[in-house]
């Protein structure tokens, strides 16, 4: 095994990014994260050997500042919703930029994170913007000269994620439950069996000189959305433990819900592209290596979820430990 010693992490201030940059400090490597904001890094900004910058990482002169001196780069910038020149900015020009960054800096090592679903191969023949963005930037990668390699997850659940939690939380405030996409199938995976995956492809020396290699990130269960939501709701206690009851939307009118919710303010919880993405099947497809390749065996959701989503749960993971410490320290 042949250990890098320093990584730029893009995005470490994200559900994913601070479980990643806690395990890398915790073999001891340096660890950079630019943020657009200081305040975002709080979550780990108490971690050693890690080092905040505030800075644009779609500023190319600045990305290029920021890859120099460093071994190896993860790209976990992302983002869910928003208009087709929001989805190019985030998945398919960062990472054009990213890659003329690494080679002007000459680093080659690049761990870049995409999604279940993606088509490389045609990558305008996916049925969203999303999945199509997606699909560009990994075109733009393998076209670079990197030893890349890259992670397709299905949906990540953990102590801090937005989907889950939404799905409990929604079942606090509402009888019932109408839901678009309903039979959309999903194979979701959690976060540190995500984070870990990442940290041993940064610490394999023969991943190292592989150029291109692509893994889905799966859990071992397939669910349907609606069969997540019940189980959000069972976990959660809500209803002494039945959860609401969930309304199947037939297509056109999850269609009208999924815009609606879009022209809320704020983040919406669901748009119109979500949707045209989960026609897609969000499953492991048998064609590429799993978690399993890498030595990791993929824990169950029915055996973490509950654990943060019970009426008692006091948390788990990297944000409430990080709590935790801030108030025996007195930080609070």
């Amino acid at each position: 095994m042949t250990a890098m010693k320093k990584i730029l992490v893009l995005g470490g201030t994200g559900f994913v990014g601070r479980h990643v940059c806690e395990k890398l400090t915790q073999l001891q490597w340096r660890v950079t994260v630019p943020t657009r904001q200081l305040a975002s890094a709080r979550d780990i900004q108490m971690l050693p050997s890690l080092d905040v910058f505030e800075a644009s990482v779609h500023d190319e002169a600045a990305l290029t500042q920021l890859v120099a001196g460093h071994d190896a780069v993860v790209n976990l910038i992302a983002i869910l919703h928003g208009k087709q020149q929001a989805f190019d900015k985030a998945h398919v020009e960062l990472p054009k930029k990213l890659a003329r960054a690494c080679a002007a800096a000459g680093v080659r090592r690049v761990v870049h994170v995409s999604a279940l679903g993606v088509d490389a191969r045609n990558p305008d023949g996916a049925p969203s913007m999303y999945l199509r963005s997606k699909g560009h930037g990994e075109v733009a990668l393998h076209q670079a000269p990197l030893a890349l390699t890259i992670f397709r997850p299905s949906v990540i659940f953990g102590a801090e994620d937005k989907f889950l939690n939404v799905f409990a939380s929604l079942q606090k405030m509402f009888p019932v439950i109408p839901l678009a996409g309903s039979h959309a199938l999903f194979q979701p995976v959690w976060v540190e069996d995500v984070a870990s995956a990442i940290v041993h492809c940064l610490q394999d020396a023969h991943l190292h000189a592989t150029t291109g290699q692509t893994f889905e990130a799966c859990g071992p269960d397939v669910y349907t959305l609606r069969q997540l939501v019940e189980l959000a709701g069972r976990f959660s206690g809500i209803n002494q433990g039945r959860g609401r009851p969930v309304l199947a939307l037939p297509a056109a009118l999850g269609r009208l819900q999924a815009r609606m919710m879009a022209l809320a303010p704020g983040e919406p919880l669901m748009s119109r592209d979500n949707l045209d993405s989960m026609s897609v099947p969000n499953i492991a497809s048998g064609n590429l290596p799993g978690l399993e390749a890498l030595g990791i065996t993929p824990a169950a959701l029915e055996a973490i979820a509950p654990s943060y989503l019970g009426p008692n749960a006091g948390g788990w993971g990297l944000r409430s430990n990080l709590v935790a410490k801030r108030k025996t320290a007195g930080r609070f």
